[in-house]
């Protein structure tokens, strides 16, 4: 495994993970970014999702540009409670084989402490199987960490399990993954929540980006993992967190869960009004009937 080098322990102290992006991906100022959080989901659609919503596709790009494609999905879970939030994000600073847990303490955000849900971790790490525990891939990374904030405005009370995966986000190690997560999840007396981090198309021209992601778009809102899986192989979509969107699918669908609703879609030019290479974004619910 190679990882960043740590020149300094000053982001993890007594076990909390300090914030990375705060003050560039989203205010460091909590009344700000309370205000800005509030301001996206006023905005977001409010689109009735029945049934239980045990899933989350959500972007991780910095809030001025995708926090309001994120705020729909967000918006859709307006009044639920979950006990735990299990979010899967790809590394953007680490190489590494398997998904790298943060096992023990807590996340801190400018809204405050959000717990690790240690029961859960040691289970995770204990089937012997992609997940191992590892603070220091954590370290820098944002994916995980632009999701609290917007969790801890709308559902309030939970707890994380921040799960990062590595170079291998294939077909079979999101299989992998999602069967740990879900022999882990299937028969506690708890409500799960499984985020997927990722944004989709990167650098592209406007009206290249938007039809790539226009299948990638389609196969979600069919609910189409095995097209999502075959069109990664050949190439004809993108997502820089295929992995965690292909996991959070697989773990939804064992327990249950096999409808998807897409809220929102749009990408970096329709915010920047930069059209030359663009990213872009999508917010999904994934539940039950």
């Amino acid at each position: 495994m190679i990882y960043v080098i740590i020149e300094s322990k000053e982001w993890l102290m007594d076990g909390i993970r300090e914030p990375a992006v705060s003050g560039t991906f989203y205010p460091s100022n909590p009344d700000v970014l309370r205000s800005d959080i509030e301001g996206y989901l006023s905005k977001a659609l409010d689109q009735k999702i029945p049934g239980h919503i045990a899933g989350l596709i959500s972007p991780h790009a910095g809030y001025m540009y995708s926090g309001q494609t994120a705020a729909y999905g967000y918006k859709a879970l307006s009044g639920a409670h979950y006990d735990t939030v299990v979010v899967v994000a790809p590394s953007h600073q680490s190489f590494f084989v398997g998904a790298a847990v943060y096992d023990k303490g807590a996340f801190r955000t400018p809204l405050g402490l959000v717990p690790i849900d240690e029961e859960l971790t040691a289970d995770l790490i204990g089937k012997d199987g992609p997940v191992h525990a590892d603070v220091r891939v954590h370290r820098g990374e944002h994916a995980v960490e632009v999701q609290i904030p917007f969790l801890q405005t709308v559902i309030g009370q939970f707890k994380v399990v921040p799960l990062i995966m590595g170079t291998s986000q294939d077909p079979v190690s999101s299989e992998e993954l999602a069967s740990v997560i879900y022999e882990s999840v299937k028969d506690k007396d708890k409500k799960y929540l499984v985020v997927a981090s990722t944004d989709l198309s990167h650098y592209y021209p406007y009206e290249h980006a938007v039809k790539m992601d226009k299948l990638t778009v389609e196969l979600i809102e069919a609910f189409d993992v095995e097209g999502l899986v075959k069109g990664l192989a050949r190439g004809k979509y993108e997502a820089c967190g295929a992995g965690p969107l292909l996991t959070t699918m697989m773990v939804c669908e064992k327990l249950g869960a096999k409808q998807s609703k897409v809220l929102n879609y749009m990408n970096s030019g329709d915010v920047t009004g930069d059209m030359s290479g663009v990213v872009g974004y999508v917010s999904v619910v994934i539940h039950g009937e």
